[in-house]
């Protein structure tokens, strides 16, 4: 069984651990590595570094969605300034000298907060702060002192009646920024899909590469025994000497072939290896890989193929990616179509302004309130607009092209799953037709060799039952693998193959 979600990733820590000790001199023998299929699986999506990559995709996309919803984030806004001057100001007083020195300074202050929100109001909320003194000196025994303070506080309401009005306009960025988040989701979900299909096929392609090479190595076993029965009979001359050319030709094919399937076992260890990314510096590229399922005839019946369809359809990451593309299209037609309206805004102000003024050498003091309401329209409309148009229509074109790639791929799902299913079944149906004909050959090359023993066959004809019986069993094995292969691929077509392997939570 596969392993749990939860313990996919103790799993593998644990797989790591036990794989250090293969780390051995050059000079030493490396065991073997032996996995089953599903910590295979695990192996890879822990190792593999195109879907690590796959894996930073989310996350990524996931800034554009906190970037879009810090729009409507407060703002607060401050400001603080000091200014001094000193000069002469020219005096018409009778009091010589006929200037006065002057001082001056000021220092001023604000704070403001702004606040948009999704239904396109706009609130601000400030506060002015500000006082300037000014000292006159006529001679170095007097001064006089003037000091004016202002006090202001302002709140604006500002809402949109036109371009910019409602939630579904002002909040269709941060919705496509999710979309696009879910997009990345679901795609990191194929990936995982797709990885552990590779791994699972590879697997099997390993298995069956190693069975090809067992079949032959027995048959090469099989025709040396052919072989030296011939040479015996022939010494007692029961056979002709030209009988024991085609026993050394058939040992000498029969070794060819392990030598060919040999190397395609290597072929297929490496591809497989490439697929698991073991950690570099372990010498797991040298070592011998055990897989350890064992081909088997799955006992349950294949669903009705509608079945299939229908989980297809709500499942496959393609076709979700293809829908989330659409609701985004909308997002972005209704987004446009609100920019095609002219900026037609309402405000109100509400404001309160304090002074207060103090004259040194009357030592007078006097202070005011003002109260202001200000409300009003305000009108922004390009005559030609031709911008926000050519945004509009580009947006409609886009959508209907999103509408009819996911009515294409809705339809190609379909039929993916249905060649799947077909392949499924004819594979099964294949499983009894090779296991009939390796039981005939094997009868066949029984009668063949009584007939050679008893002097009514030759040795090229016990040889050719040999190639045949070696034929089927493998094409016994590659129907059952290639049952299995089959049942994979449409696991995968539905898009229920994390979920039937454990893995939901992998992608």
């Amino acid at each position: 069984m596969p392993p749990e979600p939860r313990n996919i990733r103790r799993t593998c820590s644990l797989l790591c651990a036990a794989l250090l000790p293969l780390s051995l001199a050059a000079d030493e023998a490396l065991p073997a590595l032996r996995l089953t299929l599903a910590e295979a699986v695990v192996m890879a999506l822990e190792n593999n570094p195109l879907f690590h990559v796959e894996r930073l995709q989310p996350d990524f996309w996931r800034t554009y969605e906190q970037e879009a919803r810090a729009e409507f984030d407060p703002v607060l806004a401050a400001e603080a300034a000091r200014t001094r001057t000193d000069g002469e100001v020219d005096t018409t007083s009778p009091v010589p000298p006929a200037y006065l020195d002057e001082r001056a300074g000021a220092w001023e202050g604000g704070a403001a907060l702004e606040q948009r929100l999704p239904t396109g109001t706009r609130i601000s909320l400030g506060a002015e702060l500000s006082r300037a003194r000014t000292d006159f000196a006529p001679d170095p025994g007097a001064e006089f002192d003037d000091r004016r303070d202002l006090t202001r506080i302002n709140l604006t309401l500002t809402q949109s009646l036109l371009r910019g009005l409602g939630p579904s306009v002002n909040l269709a960025r941060l919705r496509q920024a999710r979309i696009d988040t879910l997009i990345s989701e679901h795609e990191l979900r194929a990936a995982a899909e797709t990885l552990v299909s590779r791994v699972e096929l590879a697997g099997w392609d390993y298995v069956l590469a190693g069975r090809r090479m067992e079949i032959y190595q027995e048959s090469l076993q099989l025709a040396e025994r052919q072989r030296d029965e011939v040479r015996e009979r022939i010494l007692v001359g029961h056979l002709a000497e030209i009988e024991l050319a085609a026993a050394e030709a058939e040992v000498a094919q029969r070794r060819e072939s392990l030598i060919n399937a040999r190397s395609v076992l290597a072929q297929r260890q490496l591809m497989l290896l490439r697929l698991l990314a073991p950690p570099s510096g372990q010498g797991l590229w040298e070592c011998s890989l055990v897989i350890e399922d064992e081909p088997f005839v799955p006992e349950e019946d294949p669903e009705p193929v509608l079945n299939h369809v229908k989980r297809a359809l709500e499942l496959r990451p393609e076709l979700r990616e293809a829908q989330l593309l659409t609701a985004r299209g909308e997002l972005e037609v209704a987004h446009t179509r609100n920019g095609m309206l002219p900026r037609l805004d309402f405000f109100i102000t509400l404001g309160r302004t304090t002074y207060a003024d103090s004259f040194g050498e009357s030592g007078r003091e006097t202070e005011r309130t003002e109260n202001i309401l200000k409300g009003g329209l305000r009108l922004e409309y390009p005559p030609l607009n031709r911008a926000d148009r050519a945004r509009h229509r580009r947006s409609v074109n886009q959508l209907e092209q999103a509408q009819l790639a996911l009515a294409n791929l809705e339809d190609l799902v379909q039929t993916e799953v249905r060649v799947a299913m077909l392949e499924v079944q004819r594979s099964h149906e294949q499983i009894a037709a090779t296991r009939a004909t390796r039981l005939h050959r094997e009868e066949s090359l029984r009668a063949e060799t009584e007939k050679f023993r008893v002097g009514k066959s030759t040795s090229m004809l016990v040889a050719q039952a040999q190639r045949d019986l070696v034929a089927s069993r493998i094409a016994e094995v590659e129907s059952v693998i290639s049952h299995l292969k089959a049942r994979l691929e449409l696991y995968r077509l539905d898009g229920s193959l994390l979920r039937r392997r454990g893995l939901e939570h992998a992608g």
